[in-house]
Order: structure tokens, then C-alpha cells, then sequence
């Protein structure tokens, strides 16, 4: 009651002691820490009021408390959500600030405009050879660079692009035409929107460089006229790799961290070097040309229909790959204590035995649970993919949960999950003879994660590169 009533006591002084210009900087600077104390009480609107009473007695005479006139301005304004009209007082704080050379102020104010203004969301499409992903994220700043928050994932699968087929070509330039429509909702510039071919159709060897132009004619016929965007067809696999480390593991655990993804196509991991930065990075990296469809496709060329011969030779076959190759040699590898894990497989472990964590970004991955998949994968195939979700008393949890079950039903047929299973026990216990005890942790969203790299590399090499010329990071 007491809190109440001193409330109504502020805004009646408001309306009445303070209803007159400032007629000196003193005055002005006393109605500048009222009004940031009425922002703190959702008075927002009366604050408005009191700094434009005092904006004319600090101009031209105090820049400091005239910047943090504009600075309340645009803040006061951002809290009623009058986004347009907070701007401009903010761009103008920020700029003298910056002439004072209050670069901690400015550099604020600066964060502040990334957000509001729509400075800090990104896209990136990814074209791989069976799907087309498309990733909305924006960026914040934390423990001295840039990190990522996605914000919206859009998945197209079944595409077999690499088929080379009319049909499939077709339902690629729909899929690209959907991810371009979900961008422009959410009003990103184009010069924050970034479409790649994966590596596995630049480097692939199932289409020839005929077929891989004529797949790039087709789905660059989709880009808006005169819209400055392109497909990168440039990507490497080490490339790529770098960049799914940079996305999907954060920058603070680099030092203790690895990164390892179990493809359809290959094994990968990498590290970076101790204190590094962006500009000056240094990543170790390895691959095997292992993966859930090429162990698949060793077996379907013996043409094992029946179920159980099948997990008899998926099983053979696992067994006789090397630990070395499953594991490719870097001479830092073994000392990473963790292992950050992404791939389809690792996504359906958690999404099958924790759908409970369907909102948690890491999620740690035991040896147990990786015997209990495989031997669910093996023998109780229709319980794994169906878990009981029941026991998850949070409905927008289970919701979310539902949704994202049924996207992994559709990412992975049995055989590739029984393969899939297979590979991540063998995969796992190939880090076992390692002379550091291993923590497996796997990242959601990891899957995108060398498209959301791409735009964390670009912003902090732009960042630190301002900041070591002594300017400030506007872009």
C-alpha cells in the first residue's frame, strides 16, 4: 500500500512542482534522476515529459547531461515500445557520448539500437543434398563477444537434390522460396542473410560440376531480382567444420571443448587452440568419409532384406572400422575434457530418451544412454520413436516435445537409426583409451550450427577489429 501511494505522490509532483521548464543545469539534472526513477516504476510516459523539460537547460551547456537527456529519451521511449521515436534520441546520445569519449556509454546506448532496431537477427539458409534448413537468429552480447540465440529453425526434408531429378529440383526451389518468404517477416536485410550449399554438394561426388552448376542455376532463379543475395557454393569440409565448432560450441569453453558430429555422410571434429581470437584463431581439424548412409549403403549392396540380417551385418561392419577412423587423430583431441556432439543420430537420442529437455541447449549424453538407444534401436524400435510423454506436467513443454518427436520420425528411416545408433556407441567408446575421462554433451540446434558460425565469425571479427582501432562497433 505504502509503495502504491508513493507512486501517485511522484506523478502528482510530476503534474504540478515539475510542470515548468528547468531554468538551470542543476534544476534539469534534478528532473533527469527523477525521470530515470519514474522509468523504474513504469511511469515511463511522465518521464518523457520531465526530460523535455529539462533537455533545453542542459543543451549546448553540459553535453554529458545532454546525452543522458537523449539516452533516458530513447530508453523511456523503448519501454512504451514507440520503437521509431526512441531511435533517433538514442543514435544521438550514442554520438556524444562518443565525442566525450564515453566508450562504455556509447558503446550501451550502441547494443541497445542493435536491438530495437532489428540490427542483431540474421538468416541463414542451408541447401544440403536431401534438405534445405533455414535458421533465424540474433546475436547478444556476452562475456566479450557475440553469442547466438536462435530464435527459428525451419527444416524441408526429403529433397534428394542430389538425384538430379526434374521433380526434386522443383520442391528445392519451393523450399528455398519458403525460407526466403519466413525472412521477410521478419524484415532482416539482405546483407544479413546468408545461403550456402553445404559441403556435401560442393565436394560431393554424386553430381558431376555439370549437374552441381545446373542445380545452382535453378535454385538461384528463385533469388529476388536485384536483391544482392547469392548461394556460396565455396564451402570445404574443413570449412564447414571450422564453422559448426565457431556456431555450436560457445567461445568461453573453447580452451576445454571439442566438437564432434556424426553425419549421414562423414565423422568430423575439431578443436581450437588455446586463446585465440577471431582474428587470429588457430582450428585443428580431422574427418573419416564415415556415416550413417555410407555404412548403409555397404549393407544394402549385399541386399539384406530381412530386418535381423540386417543388424547382424550393420553390426559386423561397424565393428571392423578402425577406432582411428571413427576417431580421426589430432594431437589435442585427447585432452579435450568435453565433447560437444551435434548430427541427426545424436538429436534423436535426446529427443527419444529426454524429451523432457526439449528446451535445454546442452544436454550431457552418458555411455548409458547411448547402450540403452542402441538396444532400443535393435530390439524395441516402435516404443523408442513413440516415447510415453505423459510424465511431462508442463504443456507447453510436451507441445514442443510432440512437435520435434515427429520431425525426427520423419529425419531417419530404422535402418538409419539402428546404423545410427551403432556408429554413436562405436564413436563414443572409441574416445574411451583417451588419457582425459570424456563428458559428451549434445547442442541443439547443432545442426545449423556452421550457418549461424558464419554470421558469429563475421560480427566479432567486425567488432574486435572497431574496438582495436578505437571507434565504435555501429553496424
Amino acid at each position: 500500500m505504502k509503495y502504491v501511494l508513493l507512486i501517485l505522490l511522484i506523478a502528482v509532483s510530476v503534474k504540478s512542482g515539475f510542470a515548468q521548464q528547468a531554468h538551470s543545469v542543476n534544476q534539469a539534472i534534478h528532473y533527469i534522476k527523477l525521470a530515470n526513477t519514474l522509468r523504474e516504476v513504469n511511469k515511463s510516459e511522465e518521464s518523457i515529459s520531465l526530460l523535455k523539460r529539462a533537455l533545453p537547460a542542459v543543451e549546448s551547456k553540459s553535453l554529458y547531461w545532454e546525452a543522458a537527456t537523449n539516452e533516458l529519451l530513447g530508453l523511456s521511449y523503448k519501454d512504451l515500445e514507440e520503437y521509431e521515436l526512441a531511435i533517433p534520441y538514442l543514435e544521438l546520445a550514442r554520438s556524444q557520448y562518443a565525442k566525450l569519449k564515453y566508450v562504455a556509454s556509447a558503446w550501451g546506448v550502441n547494443e541497445v539500437i542493435r536491438q530495437i532496431s532489428g540490427k542483431n537477427v540474421y538468416a541463414g539458409i542451408q541447401i544440403g543434398a536431401n534438405e534445405v534448413k533455414l535458421a533465424i537468429l540474433k546475436t547478444q552480447y556476452e562475456s566479450d563477444f557475440y553469442e547466438k540465440d536462435i530464435r527459428s529453425v525451419i527444416n524441408v526434408p526429403d529433397l534428394s537434390l542430389m538425384a538430379n531429378a526434374s521433380t526434386s529440383l522443383q520442391k528445392g526451389q519451393i523450399a528455398l522460396k519458403t525460407c526466403l518468404d519466413s525472412i521477410q517477416r521478419y524484415n532482416i536485410p539482405n546483407e544479413r542473410v546468408f545461403i550456402v550449399f553445404s559441403s556435401e554438394v560442393t565436394t560431393g561426388r554424386k553430381l558431376s560440376q555439370t549437374d552441381k552448376d545446373r542445380l545452382y542455376d535453378q535454385l538461384a532463379s528463385v533469388l529476388p531480382k536485384g536483391a544482392n543475395l547469392r548461394i556460396d557454393t565455396t564451402l570445404t569440409t574443413a570449412r564447414e567444420a571450422e564453422l559448426f565448432t565457431i556456431g555450436a560450441i560457445p567461445r568461453k569453453v573453447w580452451p576445454t571443448t571439442s566438437a564432434l558430429n556424426i553425419g549421414l555422410n562423414t565423422i568430423m571434429c575439431g578443436y581450437f587452440d588455446k586463446g585465440v581470437s577471431p582474428m587470429a584463431k588457430s582450428f585443428n581439424y580431422n574427418s573419416s568419409p564415415i556415416g550413417i548412409n555410407t555404412v548403409l549403403d555397404q549393407i544394402d549392396a549385399e541386399k539384406f532384406t530381412d530386418l535381423n540380417a540386417f543388424k547382424q551385418e550393420a553390426q559386423r561392419i561397424i565393428e571392423a572400422i578402425a577406432d582411428s577412423s571413427l576417431v580421426p587423430a589430432l594431437d589435442g583431441l585427447r585432452h579435450r575434457r568435453t565433447v560437444g556432439v551435434g548430427g541427426a543420430i545424436a538429436l534423436a537420442l535426446v529427443t527419444y530418451l529426454h524429451p523432457e529437455k526439449i528446451l535445454t541447449t546442452a544436454v550431457p549424453i552418458t555411455l548409458a544412454d547411448v547402450e540403452l538407444f542402441k538396444q532400443r534401436a535393435l530390439n524395441d524400435y516402435s516404443a523408442l520413436i513413440q516415447p510415453n510423454l505423459n510424465y511431462i506436467t508442463d504443456r507447453d513443454i510436451r507441445d514442443k516435445a510432440e512437435i520435434d518427436v515427429r520431425s525426427v520420425q520423419n529425419q531417419l528411416t530404422q535402418k538409419q537409426l539402428i546404423v545410427g545408433a551403432l556408429l554413436l556407441e562405436a564413436t563414443f567408446r572409441s574416445y574411451a583409451d583417451a588419457p582425459t575421462a570424456k563428458r559428451f554433451v549434445f547442442i541443439r540446434n547443432s545442426d545449423i550450427g556452421w550457418v549461424t558460425g558464419k554470421f558469429l565469425e563475421t560480427i566479432n571479427y567486425e567488432y574486435e577489429s572497431t574496438i582495436a582501432k578505437g571507434s565504435l562497433y555501429t553496424r
